[in-house]
């Protein structure tokens, strides 16, 4: 059973930096999709960044490219997501997930919640103008 179990959320002002983290355990396959989603209040949940481990692509949101960078420690199992230059509009509830890969990471795919099993139970982030 993967368990997922992020942090590094908290409270910054718009510009700022945070770093979140994931730490994975309990990977049964060779390969993971894993991504960063997260959910507003009264919104739904969508997807941020996302990428295949062992050096695999990566996927982003429109709305944090080039503003957010996500990575994997492979040998620690931990994920990770850059955020910079944040904006009110990026406070969140962020979660990890993983589903076991990589035919489902792909385009299209590795952003939708769907694609994903295994799910974290999320850190906050918020920005204040």
């Amino acid at each position: 059973q993967v368990q997922l179990v992020e942090s590094g959320g908290g409270s910054v002002q718009a510009g700022g930096s945070l770093r979140l983290s994931c730490a994975a355990s309990g990977y049964t396959y060779s390969r993971y999709c894993l991504g960063w989603f997260r959910q507003a209040p009264e919104k739904e949940r969508e997807g941020v960044a996302a990428l295949l481990t062992g050096g695999g692509s990566t996927f982003y949101a429109d709305s944090v490219e080039g503003r957010f960078t996500i990575s994997e420690e492979y040998a620690k199992n931990t994920l990770y997501l850059q955020m910079n230059n944040l904006k009110p509009e990026d406070s969140a509830m962020y979660y990890c997930a993983a589903e076991p890969g990589p035919y489902n990471c792909y385009s299209g795919s590795a952003l939708r919640p769907s694609t994903f099993g295994h799910w974290g139970q999320g850190t906050q982030v918020t920005v204040s103008s």
